[in-house]
């Protein structure tokens, strides 16, 4: 009997040792991956259970944090990029925190340079960009588009997807592309002629690509995607051998003038986390080695730390000289989102 108390005592211990282990709370956009063998060997190193949560397209992400914002979902958060972050700041969402690590990421890729106190710290970026399917053009005999003013009439306008700017950071990022190239009145021009043109926006990048893409079975040829998006196509291709690389991927970009746009993706501590110390750990361990390396080929952008190795799949993935986005559109990127919802999707 004595042996029996003795297991029983010991069993509850080890039971309230377990359900008071510390959980730290990470929310992303629904594109995040990581090993979990890095994530398991982060909650080793740091006595701690990592939980995560994801929360829809980047906008949706930030929506979701602006509203909750007086009782966190979460401890930090991973996905807001250089387009929402003015937006994020605002709103006071996130608490300053610059990882020491971030000394490796080139200055043209951090994120907060001029405002002197770090936010969100570059994890990784790509850049927006069009994409079409080769064999579709092929079999149609039909020329590509070679401006974005041929994108917006009906023969190419009825081809095209895009995310919405008001709930994707892609189609945020196009919409800042769009107005940096035509100004506010001539963007607005532009989003109507090819709505009114049959181009479909969606609500995230997922359905526009993984729903709406021929290349996934859906009826658009031309979608918003990423430039290193084509190296994605090969990666998966049955058969896939990284020292047989064939000679062209299904699928190429349309790098066509004023349409893309320099994403930088961060990750912070949210301001109110219940664990901020393991937040900033959190931090420190997305630009470590292990993750950076980890980053090309499950989320298909590149490591923002300066020298990381890549797959060889990444001569698919090209990246074109990106026109700088006018400042003062950077600064008040809702004020354009405002815009493009009373301008063009309510008329």
């Amino acid at each position: 009997m004595q042996i029996r108390r003795v297991v029983i005592i010991a069993g509850l211990l080890l039971g309230s040792v377990a359900s008071a282990q510390t959980t730290l709370t990470v929310i992303s956009h629904d594109s995040f991956e990581v090993d979990k063998a890095l994530v398991a060997a982060f909650e080793k190193a740091n006595a701690a259970r990592v939980r995560f949560v994801k929360a829809g397209d980047a906008g949706e992400l930030l929506n979701r944090l602006i509203l909750t914002r007086r009782a966190p979902l979460a401890d930090v958060v991973y996905g807001i990029d250089n387009s929402l972050l003015p937006r994020a700041r605002a709103a006071g969402v996130l608490d300053a925190y610059r990882s020491p690590a971030l000394k490796a990421v080139p200055a043209a890729y951090r994120m907060d340079e001029a405002n002197g106190t770090t936010l969100l710290n570059t994890v990784d970026y790509g850049v927006v960009a069009f994409n079409y399917d080769r064999a579709w053009f092929q079999k149609a005999g039909l020329a590509l588009p070679k401006t974005l003013d041929d994108l917006k009439n009906p023969a190419y306008a009825k081809l095209t997807v895009v995310s919405s700017p008001a709930t994707s950071s892609p189609g945020l990022a196009f919409l800042l592309a769009s107005v940096n190239q035509y100004g506010e009145a001539g963007a607005w021009n532009w989003w109507r002629m090819a709505r009114a043109g049959g181009m479909k926006v969606t609500r995230g990048w997922s359905d526009a690509y993984y729903k709406e893409f021929t290349r996934n079975g859906g009826k658009f040829p031309i979608v918003l995607s990423y430039a290193s998006s084509p190296a994605a196509e090969v990666f998966y291709a049955e058969g896939f051998n990284a020292a047989k690389l064939t000679q062209q991927s299904p699928t190429g970009n349309l790098f066509l003038p004023g349409s893309t746009f320099l994403q930088l993706e961060g990750v912070g501590v949210l301001k109110g986390a219940k664990q901020p110390a393991l937040a900033r750990a959190f931090v420190d361990f997305m630009l470590s080695g292990g993750v950076q390396a980890d980053i090309p080929t499950r989320m298909w952008i590149y490591p923002a730390v300066a020298g990381t190795p890549l797959n060889p799949v990444f001569k698919f993935a090209e990246q074109p000289k990106t026109a700088p986005i006018k400042p003062a559109l950077l600064a008040n990127p809702q004020r354009l989102i405002d815009g493009w919802v009373t301008n063009v999707l309510r008329r």
